[in-house]
């Protein structure tokens, strides 16, 4: 089969374990986590490559890949269902009688260099499938062909205090780097790295095949082939990004994530003009129903819901029914969940087709200035009646 010739292949690392998630990501794959009432974290880089552009996408896959594969599916609703390019799913397999799970974010596209090469790219991007943003990537596409670089690295500005987090790139005027140090104890700038980058494919190649010949390594970005680039006096550069972005890898910083598309002035707008829209694989459902007694105030209703207690400040995903009576404040329920009458629920995710029985509380309110514990109800579990959930507590 012929392939046409790509200027840009893009990869998407999709096969996160999400343990910090822990009971959100026990049965299912952590870019495949719902978000926003009626997204999954995945449709945000899949949707950023379709505004960008870039139309030949390859999802790595490795940890419950079942629901994120079904999801993806062939790709429709990013319109990338096309023939000879389009998505792809990519798990691990066997070349021959070893088989072996992607050892690192490396390894996982040395695995998968005969897919690059079918499309004789000039670079690859490569993307992870945790994180919130919009971005246009054909801009640091540009910026990348500018500067004639081998490897190209977004970064956004950081906290001095929070720097020693992040693979931290030091720049020269002109934004070439000099110096990657990872996850540094004394961190000597705030440009931190967002896992996203673009690489000459000829470069990346030799150093892929490289770092796979190397038994010390353990074949990632960050710790091996990027220094190992940088080692060897190759062309790097940082790509200022400004716009909103968030690794939700986390309970508090997924609940945060969500708590930042709410208000009259939210931290992350989903709303843009055409080009700049989040795509998504949505099932046909019903318009909400939000009855007269219910009282709602700065929140999200999705569609295929039956509201007819108080919301505040809080996320209600698509199929949900919140009974009389039930108070849901700064919170996030998933798809499917049914919330019965005397519920209070404060501060909280509640995972996929859970229902919360009548009486029941979860979570709580803090005091300002305290520390926020987010209580967490995993996928499709019953919640007895007049149960107490304390606040941070994982069921």
């Amino acid at each position: 089969m012929n392939f046409q010739k790509k200027h840009c292949v893009a990869m998407l690392l999709a096969g996160g374990q999400g343990s910090r998630l822990m009971v959100l990501t026990e049965n299912t794959a952590k870019p495949a986590v719902p978000f926003a009432g009626k997204y999954r974290i995945i449709d945000f880089p899949l949707s950023n490559c379709v505004n960008s552009g870039i139309d030949t996408i390859g999802v790595l896959t490795q940890y419950q890949p079942l629901e994120l594969n079904e999801y993806i599916g062939n790709g429709q609703p990013w319109r990338l269902n096309r023939s000879h390019c389009g998505v792809q799913v990519l798990p691990p397999y066997a070349k021959s009688k070893k088989s072996e799970w992607y050892k690192g974010t490396a390894n996982a596209i040395y695995q998968n260099i005969a897919f690059i090469e079918r499309y004789d790219p000039d670079d690859v991007i490569i993307l992870s499938g945790d994180h919130i943003y919009k971005m246009d990537y054909a801009a640091m596409l540009r910026y990348h062909e500018q500067m004639e670089a081998d490897c190209t690295i977004a970064v956004r500005t950081v906290p001095l205090a929070e720097a020693s987090r992040f693979g931290i790139m030091n720049t020269r005027e002109d934004g070439s780097i000099y110096e990657f140090e990872e996850k540094p104890k004394h961190p000597k700038s705030t440009n931190a790295s967002m896992g996203i980058y673009i690489f000459k494919w000829s470069v990346l190649k030799k150093f892929l095949i490289e770092d796979e010949e190397n038994p010390r390594s353990e074949n990632d970005f960050g710790k091996n082939v990027i220094p190992a680039i940088l080692n060897e006096g190759y062309r790097l550069f940082a790509y200022e990004f400004q716009g909103y972005w968030k690794d939700v890898g986390t309970i508090s910083s997924l609940w945060e994530a969500n708590m930042d598309l709410l208000g009259k002035n939210p931290a992350f707008n989903l709303y843009g003009e055409k080009g700049n829209r989040i795509y998504a694989r949505n099932y046909a459902m019903p318009s909400s129903i939000i009855a007269r007694e219910s009282k709602n105030k700065n929140c999200f209703i999705a569609e295929g819901c039956e509201i007819y207690g108080t919301i505040t400040h809080s996320i209600i995903s698509t199929g949900c029914t919140v009974d009389s009576g039930a108070i849901v404040e700064d919170s996030v329920i998933m798809p499917n969940v049914h919330i019965e009458s005397g519920v209070i629920i404060r501060h909280a995710i509640i995972g996929e087709d859970c229902r919360i029985c009548r009486g029941a509380v979860i979570g709580g309110s803090f005091a300002p200035g305290e520390e926020k514990k987010i209580s967490v109800v995993g996928k499709a579990k019953t919640i007895a009646e007049n149960t107490a959930i304390k606040p941070g507590e994982i069921y």
